[in-house]
């Protein structure tokens, strides 16, 4: 069976017992939260490892292939328009589809949030690199390390042609392993399923939110379904665009569900690989730069949730300065959050209100509730930014097979 068909069903499954399954009863709401929990390290058990050998491995064969400056380059320029494309496109439609106010939250804050950009540029650098292993949640130290790594390795092809043939090997074993985790995590997808939409469920019953749910899905399909298909067929001459939309199902599935992108880009590296042809050396370093610098849809989250508040809390015109000013302070958050894997959305928005100020700094709290269906809308997008963006720069390469749909895993 596809993978992506055991993550459909196992949807399908976790909705269904968040409905059957006697939540009053303490134990089994514990049970749910513990399997959720589990199921989560699971995922990203073998994400670390698998990382740190393939992009060694593959920073050694790009640049051996004087390949590496394309690369870097066609990562960058798709990180920064994809962003700035999508706060654009979240602003547009914000401001086109009048949403009903939001009642204020009489709320307090409790503590103020903050990014820390200081203490996340000293942990790329960490006294001992032997640190980078230990957080599973901020992968840029990692992919700096193994980077100097497979630099190193290829300023001298001699001396260190043991150390490659290791490194490919164990790249290979652990994407094996890898292989093995995302097709069992199918069994995972049920509890964070199931955990999803019992908060779901719960926050349908006062319909407040409801009109705000309904844009942000309008806004992932509007990108997943239309602009990046249409962009890869008549900007980039792709015959068959909608077959990378096809091959990101199973990784869609978990980023929208779980909020997690780390936990989503196992699953895309498999996929990326196995059906879409990717070879090791650029879906190792695509998918993980894209995950971490590539957060446009946590900008377009932003922006859009940051205007509803606005209007929730007045009806008068946003000045064009202002909207200027939100768009880009949305974009600018988004490439410090790649150490924020969940609920990136939501804390984008709390430094956003607090930028803001003018009596704004807890306005946030108007959408507490729904700070996971934002994470979710976020993720999904930037999880689609990563697969279309690494079939592209794989394209470019020429670093793909192409495969039949009925071979897709």
């Amino acid at each position: 069976m596809k993978i992506w068909i055991k993550y459909v069903l196992a949807s399908i499954l976790g909705s269904l017992a968040a409905f059957l399954l006697p939540l009053n009863i303490t134990s089994v709401q514990k049970a749910i939260d513990f399997l959720t929990e589990i199921s989560i390290r699971f995922g990203r058990y073998m994400l670390v490892p698998l990382l740190f050998f393939s992009m060694v491995l593959a920073i050694y064969k790009l640049r051996n292939k004087e390949n590496l400056f394309k690369t870097a380059l066609y990562v960058a320029a798709i990180s920064l328009i994809t962003s700035l494309v999508l706060v654009f496109l979240g602003i547009l439609t914000t401001l086109l589809v009048k949403l009903p106010r939001i009642p204020i939250s009489v709320e307090k804050m409790t503590n103020s949030a903050s990014l820390d950009i200081p203490t996340r540029l000293l942990d790329i650098f960490p006294i001992t690199s032997f640190s980078v292993f230990l957080d599973g949640n901020f992968l840029l130290p990692l992919l700096v390390l193994a980077g100097f790594i497979g630099a190193g390795c290829a300023s001298d092809t001699n001396a260190s042609k043991l150390t490659v043939n290791l490194f490919d090997s164990l790249s290979k074993v652990f994407f094996a392993v890898m292989s093995f985790f995302v097709d069992m995590f199918a069994f995972g997808m049920i509890f964070i399923t199931c955990t999803w939409t019992i908060l779901f469920k719960d926050l349908l019953r006062s319909g407040v939110f409801t009109p705000l749910i309904l844009l942000l899905a309008g806004e992932f399909i509007l990108i997943a379904f239309i602009l990046y298909p249409l962009v890869l067929k008549f900007v980039f001459k792709e015959k068959t665009p909608y077959r990378v939309l096809y091959a990101s199902t199973a990784s869609l599935i978990t980023a929208f569900f779980s909020g997690d992108i780390n936990l989503s880009l196992g699953v895309a590296i498999k996929h990326l690989k196995e059906s879409l042809g990717l070879k090791r050396r650029i879906a190792a370093v695509t998918a993980p730069v894209f995950s971490v610098f590539a957060r446009g849809g946590t900008a377009l989250v932003t922006a859009t949730a940051f205007i509803v508040i606005l209007r929730s809390y007045s009806g008068l015109i946003i000045p064009f300065g202002e909207i200027i000013w939100i768009g880009f302070i949305s974009f600018l958050i988004s490439f410090f959050l790649g150490g924020i894997p969940i609920g990136g959305a939501f804390l984008s928005l709390t430094i956003l209100c607090s930028f803001y100020g003018r009596g704004f700094d807890a306005a946030y709290l108007l959408l507490k509730p729904m700070a996971f269906v934002l994470g979710s809308f976020a993720t999904a997008i930037d999880t689609s930014t990563m697969m279309f963006g690494s079939y592209f720069v794989g394209s470019r390469l020429k670093m793909n097979e192409h495969r039949e749909l009925k071979k897709y895993i």
